[in-house]
């Protein structure tokens, strides 16, 4: 599990450390976006960002490629990788979740089951909501979903100093297979 977290040390580093800084405009700009190449529908507040990494997941290298942008103070990313084995997805969202919450160094979090139509249906499909502290040690909140679709895997996750419901339930609610 070590070699996990330092794997995605970086990239989490990254966007907690994007977290902090302040976007252009307080407002929304909600837009519709796909997360190539899966059929993944969401909603982001921005124009995203995409970037790219290799990373370790149930013992493979995969390309984690991830969508992302800042808008009111926070940071929305959408992230996927293809594991090639469906069978390993409730093993790669789980320790996927054990990671994030690991590179957060987590002081609380809450898990609720997350259903998404066309998903998997796994146990380890799951909100979390977690707070813990970025890379400067100033307090971060985190919410992300974790769910799958035969060998794609997901993570969709917004940071913020304060997460509030008009970033979270356009953000989560738009969330769709298509």
């Amino acid at each position: 599990m070590p070699r996990i977290t330092r794997t995605w040390a970086p990239l989490a580093a990254v966007l907690l450390a994007a977290s902090t800084l302040t976007a252009c405009s307080p407002t929304y700009n909600w837009r519709d976006v796909r997360l190539e190449p899966t059929n993944l529908k969401a909603m982001l507040p921005c124009k995203p960002d995409k970037a790219s990494r290799e990373v370790t997941m149930v013992e493979r290298k995969v390309a984690l490629e991830v969508l992302g942008c800042e808008a009111g103070g926070a940071t929305f990313a959408l992230l996927h990788a293809d594991i090639v084995d469906p069978a390993r997805a409730g093993d790669a969202i789980r320790q996927w979740r054990i990671a994030t919450l690991a590179n957060l160094r987590g002081t609380s979090a809450r898990d609720t089951p997350f259903v998404i139509a066309g998903g998997a249906s796994l146990a380890q499909s799951a909100q979390v909501v977690a707070t813990g502290q970025r890379a400067d040690g100033s307090k971060v909140q985190s919410h992300a979903a974790y769910f799958a679709q035969g060998s794609q895997v997901f993570q969709a996750v917004i940071y913020a100093d304060e997460l509030r419901m008009d970033m979270t339930d356009p953000f989560f609610s738009n969330l769709k297979f298509q």
